[in-house]
């Protein structure tokens, strides 16, 4: 019986047996994973346009530079410059690092505009490692797919998220408390955090899940909106520096860091702030005319990402000392005191504004990670299915967000900071390698854009030595939990993957969630 025959009257499970799609023996099979591989499952007629279930193509150039900056631009400059500035050790070599992840960010970006261009699918690094290793080795290359879409579906994209949500939670609740002249112990205000922190999670989830179009419309304003932050802080300093402020920059190259994993570690700050310059490369399915936008957009978004960064630092620099960037929770509401006094309510609300579209930014790219690998066989099937009216990838939002809101509970900004630069060197490291081998296995194929291979080289070595330079230089605990985490993906794998072992009774659960969420497998 399918789903749609146990379903009763639900009217989105009816279909007579003339109107039934040709049976498709790939969309009927239990692939091994535990799904349950039918289109049929709902009975919908999918031989119209639009009746289709697949994800549609609703991102235009404006929002894809928009997603690109909100995605970016979110809590990194206004948590990361004092992480940045005491790992650097000066205000000159802090304004070079803030540059040059910037360079490496757009050149990782370029080199990516290949890679998606080349394979116009949704799913980022996870379907260019399906792609480029796969037809080389049936074990690996699926393998290192598969370890990709686990370490980012459970750890990356989850983090990513609670770092940003605990974020907007210390920019909104500690400007209100200071406002009321409340005073609380620190383990309320551990608290308040962590509640804002889960609601701001909330409403993201609900917004995404409720409509494309909807979540594309916040990150439009919201990046507005937080750029119209950006230049007040900008202005503010240029105004500062008319006026002789200039003691700070003047310190120079000063105390500068010389060991190299001092500078990596100051690097991983970097990243962090300019992380998400390769979402755009997990919706390529959702872009109107990708091969025109998707480079379009990404070189637009990051030479300004990094102007603005840099501007951002000289600003903050001229009004704080470098002590007080160090040792500050929220540089941003600092700087604003200072310089815009009665007026300072503006920063913290214009840092909010950027924290949330940019969390909005990350729910949505990251959920499409899942969705692309369930549809692969790599995940649980129903992680693929998307609701019957909405066309949204439901499963997958809501399972980013539980994660991120159990991350929240007793994470540590700086540790998941740590975190996330390592292990996403590793795969940016791993996405370069790719590129080259792509060189020589698909150089018969069309190429919209073709980067010079010096590019993917450099941005290979340097995300090698990001990797590398810590552990040797300055170990720490977070590098073995990344990779531990990396080696348990196999335990994983090689059962339910590679051998195609199957959970017992997740072909129920996945019908129970198809009628639960309206969820359906996308043709």
């Amino acid at each position: 019986m399918t789903v749609g025959e146990s379903a009763g009257t639900d009217s989105i499970c009816q279909r007579t047996s003339e109107e039934r799609i040709t049976q498709d023996s790939s969309l009927q099979k239990n692939d091994g994973t535990g799904g349950i591989k039918s289109i049929d499952s709902v009975n919908r007629d999918f031989s119209k346009d639009k009746d289709e279930m697949r994800m549609k193509r609703k991102v235009g150039l404006f929002s894809g530079v928009a997603l690109v900056i909100g995605n970016i631009i979110g809590s990194g400059i206004f948590v990361s410059p004092g992480y940045l500035l005491a790992s650097a050790g000066s205000p000159g070599l802090c304004l070079i690092l803030w540059g040059v992840c910037g360079v490496y960010s757009l050149l990782g970006a370029i080199a990516y505009c290949e890679i998606g261009t080349l394979i116009p699918k949704s799913g980022g690094e996870y379907i260019y490692f399906l792609e480029a290793f796969g037809p080389l080795n049936k074990f690996f290359g699926p393998m290192l797919a598969f370890i990709y879409a686990w370490v980012s579906v459970f750890l990356l994209s989850p983090s990513s998220v609670a770092i940003l949500a605990l974020s907007f939670a210390e920019y909104f609740v500690t400007p209100i408390l200071a406002a009321i002249d409340f005073c609380t112990d620190p383990y309320l205000s551990y608290v308040l955090n962590r509640l804002v922190a889960a609601i701001c999670i909330g409403i993201i989830a609900f917004v995404n899940c409720y409509s494309v179009t909807a979540a594309t419309r916040v990150q439009n304003v919201f990046t507005i909106a937080k750029l119209t932050a950006i230049a007040i802080i900008i202005g503010g300093g240029l105004y500062y520096l008319a006026l002789g402020y200039t003691e700070n920059l003047e310190n120079g190259f000063e105390g500068s860091a010389t060991s190299f994993g001092q500078i990596a570690t100051a690097f991983y700050g970097g990243l962090w702030a300019y992380s998400g310059w390769n979402n755009l490369n997990y919706i390529t399915e959702e872009i109107k005319n990708p091969y025109r936008n998707l480079p379009l957009a990404i070189t637009i978004a990051l030479p300004l990402t990094t102007i603005l960064y840099v501007s951002i630092n000289v600003s903050y620099l001229t009004v704080l000392t470098p002590q007080e960037i160090i040792i500050s929770d929220a540089v941003a509401v600092d700087w604003g005191i200072k310089v815009l006094g009665p007026a300072s309510f503006l920063i913290p609300l214009g840092v909010v504004m950027s924290i949330f579209g940019a969390t909005n930014g990350t729910v949505f790219t990251s959920g499409r990670i899942s969705h692309v690998a369930g549809r692969e066989g790599h995940a649980p099937d129903f992680l693929s299915y998307i609701h019957i009216e909405k066309k949204t990838p439901i499963a997958p939002i809501l399972l980013t967000s539980l994660l991120a809101i159990l991350m929240i509970i007793p994470g540590d900004i700086a540790s998941l900071i740590d975190f996330f630069g390592f292990t996403i060197s590793l795969f940016y490291c791993a996405a370069m390698v790719a590129l080259i081998v792509m060189r020589f296995t698909k150089k018969d194929e069309h190429r919209p854009i073709k980067v010079p291979i010096i590019i993917p080289i450099i941005v290979m070595v340097v995300s090698a030595v990001l990797i590398v330079a810590p552990i040797v230089a300055a170990p720490q605990v977070q590098y073995f939990y990344a990779l531990l985490f990396i080696l348990a993906g196999l335990i994983f794998y090689v059962p339910f993957v590679y051998y195609k072992k199957t959970v017992p009774r997740i072909a129920s659960f996945t019908v129970f969630l198809q009628k639960t969420l309206k969820v359906a497998p996308t043709t």
